[in-house]
This record gives structure tokens, sequence and C-alpha cells, in this order.
């Protein structure tokens, strides 16, 4: 039996779930859901990355064990809460990883904090750059669709008090990023990666185009297998390219290329 299937998760405050707890201190990752995602998706990738990282996944509210927790009222409030939380867990070696609305979301938190306590890594994946959010709209997909592009089609499935509950969550997220204004600022200091699947229905390799230019780090562009959502409760998601990046985050950026999940 490996250290990944002995330790038991632990919460940490109201924001941060910890899947498997490492006996030493290794990197610390911390992860950001998508919209309407809840911490417990980065399961599979904890257990993956372990003992090379830590898992820290982050809780967003109105979901979950915060099923009862209010949103906050904008996007910045968001970030606002998020590097209050984070900050005291800022120590040692340390990244960012999100999918879409979270990619955003773990980016403009990065920023928000002071350069000295940055990240060394972030890592964005399935998210269009800081700039194509400005303004955005709630898509506009049926219910079925949004619950779908979140994972979450199958498992509520026959469901209705699940499937609402579901609903709800994407739905706040979709809410609060609509408030998402970027504002000119200069690049951050912290290496700055990005990651598609070559099947993601939303967005191609293209699409992101636009995120170098917000680091003074090195930056790189990956295409791995998958769609629009990597890590998720059946799977990992993108462990070579999260390993190799925090094996060796000042590396010069390669060129796109794909990698087995």
């Amino acid at each position: 039996m490996t250290t990944a299937t002995r330790v038991r998760p632990r919460v940490e405050g109201d924001w941060l779930f910890v899947p498997v707890p490492q006996p030493h201190r290794p990197f610390r990752l911390f992860c950001f859901p998508h919209a309407g995602g809840d911490a417990t998706a980065y399961t599979p990738l904890a257990r993956a990355l372990a003992p090379t990282a830590e898992v820290w996944a982050v809780r967003p509210p109105a979901r979950g064990g915060r099923l009862g927790h209010p949103m906050p009222a904008s996007f910045d409030l968001l970030v606002d809460a998020v590097v209050e939380a984070l900050t005291p867990h800022l120590t040692g070696r340390f990244g960012f990883y999100g999918q879409s609305f979270g990619a955003l979301l773990g980016y403009e938190v990065a920023r928000a904090l002071p350069a000295e306590r940055r990240p060394e890594l972030v890592v964005a994946a399935s998210a269009s750059p800081p700039a194509a959010w400005a303004g955005r709209d709630r898509p506009r997909h049926t219910a079925d669709d949004l619950l779908r592009l979140a994972g979450m089609g199958e498992l509520v499935e026959g469901e209705a008090d699940l499937k609402e509950h579901a609903l709800r969550g994407i739905r706040t997220d979709l809410d609060v990023v609509a408030t998402y204004r970027p504002r000119p600022h200069p690049p951050i200091g912290s290496h700055l990666h990005t990651v598609v699947g070559v099947e993601d229905p939303l967005l191609t390799a293209g699409g992101l185009d636009g995120w170098s230019v917000h680091t003074r780090g090195n930056s790189g562009h990956h295409v791995v297998p998958g769609g629009h959502l990597l890590a998720t409760v059946d799977g990992p998601g993108p462990v070579d390219v999260l390993t190799s990046l925090i094996a060796r985050p000042g590396a010069a950026a390669q060129p796109t290329t794909e990698f087995s999940c």
C-alpha cells in the first residue's frame, strides 16, 4: 500500500482541501476548480503527484461541503477572499494550477499577492488569456450542456436535487466571472505555462495565445490528450506536464508538445 492510499484527507479552514497529505514537505500545488467544480475533483491528481507534490485544492463556496456559504459578490472580492485564505500556507516551494474559470482565478490570485509571495509556477489549463474574459456574458447553454461541460452530466443523471445543486454552483461561478474586468499591470515573475486538451470543444492551442505577455518568467504551451476538463474525479489530468514543470520550473519554453496523461 502506498503513502497516497494510506493517508486521510484533511480540510484547512473553509477554503482549502488536502486530498493526500504528505509526511514530508514537497512542492505544494494549489489547485483551482473550474466553474461549478469542487475541490474533491483534484483527488486523483493528488494521488498521482504524490510524493513529488502535495495538492491543496481550493474549496469554492456554494457547493459541496460549503453549499451554505455565500459566494463573494464579485470576481475581485473572490480573489481577495482566496488570497486571505492561502497566504498563511504560502511557504517553501509552491505553484498554482487551475482549469477554465479556475485558471483565470489562479492567475489573478497570483497577481494579487505581493511579488515576494507569488508562486514560482502558474499553470493555466483550458482557459483563454485574461483579456478574452473581459465582460464575458454567461454562455447560452442549456442546463444539460452546462452540466456536461462541467463534467457532471452522468454524476447527477436522474437525481433532481443533485442536478439543481450542481447547476446552482455553475451559475454562481458564471455570474461572478461576468464581473471580471482585467486591468493593465506589469507581468508577474512566476513561470507561466498553459495546457489544452487536444479534444477541447471550447478552446484550441491557438486560443492560448496571449498568456505569455503576462510573465517575465518562462512560458510554454502544452497540448495533452483530453477534452475541456483535464483533472477530474475520473482521471488525474496532465500529470506528466505538471511533474516536469515542478521538477524544472525555470526551464526554457518548449514548442507546443503532446504528453500522455
